[in-house]
């Protein structure tokens, strides 16, 4: 590893150490490892399908043909998708007490398959169905997708993901929660994500407004990393994730307390 770059993850370290609360904010970037394609940019969903089938309204008025995409898209293949060492590692960092909570954009549960508990879901979970109609849930892996639309056994119903389709508002308890958590973190670790989906992206401003160092990984520079982003670790998720436990745990991190510089 760069001089440079293991440097800068000893900072990265220290400033946790000394954080009364940090929060790890997720994007697409943290789950690509675990083999599930990124929405946009190269190889991304939206480069094969279009994304007008998560639209609500469409949704509602073509429910055979936009099922037929979302099966294709996720339900063929996440369901087999494991955690990563970068998702373990915040599992680890949470039970340590080195993490106060975790926003995900993420609707792949792969946070709590690892064992994190605190989790916000910014975008809804794809694990669970509901009833557009009567609003009961079902749990997706128990509900067969053989013939499409799925319908609610109770009232009829289109059954739905329960994940944020475009036209939708953000889950109440989930934004209450990472705004929350903006505003309590003195650190704030920004994983694989782009900065280019509202209002996801506004959370990490707005704990930097609040006063967090914000401290990103990602492959490659963000819309964060050039405007509030105080210490950028590039390279992928698992790899500086698991160098960040390296050093998080090492006897000697005490007895380095730099800091930023």
């Amino acid at each position: 590893m760069e001089e440079t770059l293991f440097h800068k993850i000893e900072q990265a370290a220290v400033l946790i150490k000394q954080s009364r609360f940090t929060t790890a904010f997720s994007g697409a970037g943290i789950s690509v490892e675990s083999g599930i394609p990124p929405f946009r940019g190269a190889g991304g969903i939206w480069g094969k399908y279009d994304p007008v089938v998560l639209d609500l309204e469409y949704f509602i008025h073509n429910p055979n043909h936009s099922w037929e995409i979302i099966k294709k898209i996720f339900y063929d293949y996440y369901h087999t998708a494991k955690p990563n060492r970068a998702h373990f590692v915040l599992a680890h960092m949470e039970r340590e007490g080195l993490l106060g909570s975790i926003i995900t954009q993420n609707i792949d549960n792969l946070h709590q398959e690892a064992g994190s508990l605190k989790v916000a879901e910014f975008h809804g979970n794809l694990k669970k169905l509901r009833c557009l109609t009567c609003h009961r849930e079902y749990h997706a892996r128990k509900t067969s997708l053989d013939h499409l639309p799925p319908t609610c056994k109770e009232c009829g119903g289109l059954l739905k993901p329960d994940f944020v389709f475009f036209g939708e508002s953000i889950p109440q308890e989930a934004a209450m929660a990472s705004y929350e958590s903006a505003g309590l973190s003195d650190v704030f670790l920004v994983i694989g994500t782009t900065g280019e989906v509202m209002p996801a992206s506004q959370v990490p401003a707005m704990a930097k407004q609040n006063g967090a160092a914000i401290i990103e990984i990602n492959t490659e520079p963000s819309r964060f990393t050039n405007t509030i982003t105080d210490l950028f670790l590039q390279g992928s998720a698992s790899e500086i994730m698991g160098k960040l436990e390296e050093v998080l745990f090492s006897p000697s991190l005490d007895n380095n307390q730099d800091g930023v510089d």
